[in-house]
């Protein structure tokens, strides 16, 4: 069984005992010094697996400690005490390169759970190489994708809020994934909201969650998106798009760490690592006054920017191929190859949408190319008419009389119309599906696809 030394760095002696009691009935090995001075000379001797350091200190300020440790011990995770309400002073400890803060007066549950995580992450750096690149969810060989890579282990490490910016289906949520899968909540949940998709009345439900009864439509408690992911990650994409009474409610559930439920009298504690994101550029938005500077400063701690796609043009026959591999897989056709001139001509293309829009260029090409090999002309990425695909045409095929009036499901209703084209092109067959795909003009591979996206197998 692997035992466990924690170094904890506190000029108090009240405060020294209590944290050697709380950890020594652990199973940590404890070692304490009132000072830095102290710490570093320890330090020089011993290798402990998790450091726990006071801010203010008689020879110093424990941020320094924290940078020291950085440097000469990296694997070594150092949690900062801070005086209550202290948060300013918290955000520099995580932005000097701290695991994690407690504030005084210090809650045991809350350090046991700091501890627990710290060694975890202990645990992992054990068996993972630094000097490994392992690509995980991050595909790419170019310097910029490696650099992400690189920064996401480092920042998997920390319990800091990271703040991911980047353009539209630049990939951000794959980012944050990968910082989840690197760190010591690997095994807790990882929870995804798209802040922009729920309606304001609901936010707060949705966020919180609710007591039965609470209000009219509320038949059950439901936990919300912040119990959901405790123990784990919560990834906010979109979080511009919080309304300002959200964004109090939100400031107030980080900075607590603490939730109420509505209909409820009490708070519930709360274990999670935040992380967000949004194309859009926060600090713009703070100075117009629609975001809130606290809740920006309190999740933009560290700020993560991915590259969009046009800046790593070496990466893209990369990507391409494995997203043609995932189709193949995922709609059991044969795997499609490009052609060079496909490849040059994805190269020219400038990807506004990022690797969301390579996914749906290719999607597209894949179902409509006669054999398996996709070539420039199958891109459609020439003369404006790219974009339209499948529904552009099912658009102008349907009569103006046909579309319905008022507000409507415009892919459910483009998908009805499709699924009742194949079925009678099947019916019109007996069935045969060579036959069926020759009627619809398509090649038998589009019709394969087809059949398997709208489950009509």
């Amino acid at each position: 069984m692997t035992t466990y030394t924690a170094l904890i760095v506190d000029d108090e002696p009240d405060i020294r005992d209590l944290l050697e009691i709380t950890l020594t009935r652990m199973g940590i090995e404890t070692l304490t010094a009132p000072d830095i001075t102290s710490a570093l000379k320890l330090l020089e001797t011993h290798s402990p697996q998790l450091c726990l350091t006071d801010m203010n200190l008689p020879d110093g300020n424990g941020i320094e400690l924290v940078q020291w440790i950085q440097k000469h011990r990296p694997s070594t995770p150092v949690a900062v005490i801070t005086a209550y309400g202290s948060m300013d002073t918290a955000i520099e400890s995580l932005k000097a390169g701290a695991f994690d803060f407690v504030s005084k007066p210090v809650e045991l549950s809350r350090l046991r759970e700091l501890v627990n995580s710290a060694l975890k992450l202990t645990k992992t750096d054990s068996s993972v190489d630094d000097t490994t690149d392992e690509p995980g969810l991050l595909l790419g060989n170019s310097t910029q994708i490696k650099k992400l890579r690189n920064q996401t282990r480092k920042l998997a490490r920390s319990q800091a809020p990271v703040f991911i910016n980047g353009e539209s289906g630049s990939g951000k949520e794959l980012v944050a994934r990968m910082i989840h899968l690197q760190g010591p909540r690997r095994d807790g949940p990882f929870i995804a909201v798209n802040c922009g998709a729920i309606p304001s009345e609901l936010m707060e439900s949705e966020f919180f969650g609710h007591k039965k009864g609470s209000f009219t439509g509320a038949v059950d408690n439901k936990d919300g998106l912040f119990r959901s992911a405790n123990g784990g990650t919560l990834f906010l994409d979109e979080v511009a798009d919080l309304p300002l009474a959200m964004q109090v409610k939100l400031l107030r559930a980080i900075q607590e760490k603490a939730v109420r439920p509505v209909g409820d009298t009490k708070e519930l504690p709360v274990d999670i690592r935040l992380l967000s994101a949004t194309h859009q550029n926060l600090a713009d938005l703070v100075q117009e006054g629609v975001f809130r500077q606290d809740l920006f400063y309190r999740i933009n701690v560290i700020e993560l920017a991915v590259p969009p796609l046009r800046d790593r043009l070496d990466d893209i026959e990369l990507l391409a191929n494995h997203i043609l591999d995932r189709i193949a897989r995922e709609y059991e056709c044969d795997a499609a190859t490009l052609t060079p001139d496909a490849i040059n001509r994805l190269k020219e293309h400038d990807f506004p949408g990022n690797v969301r829009e390579l996914e749906n260029i290719l999607e597209r090409a894949f179902t409509l190319c006669d054999a398996d090999r996709i070539s420039a002309s199958d891109l459609h990425l020439g003369g404006g008419g790219a974009a339209g695909g499948s529904a552009s045409t099912a658009i102008s095929d349907a009569s103006p009389s046909l579309v319905p009036e008022g507000d409507i499901d415009l892919e459910g209703y483009l998908e009805s119309i499709e699924r009742q084209a194949i079925e009678k092109a099947l019916e019109a067959t007996r069935w045969n599906k060579t036959a069926a795909a020759k009627k619809l003009g398509i090649s038998f591979r589009a019709l394969r696809y087809r059949l398997k996206k709208l489950g009509m197998e």
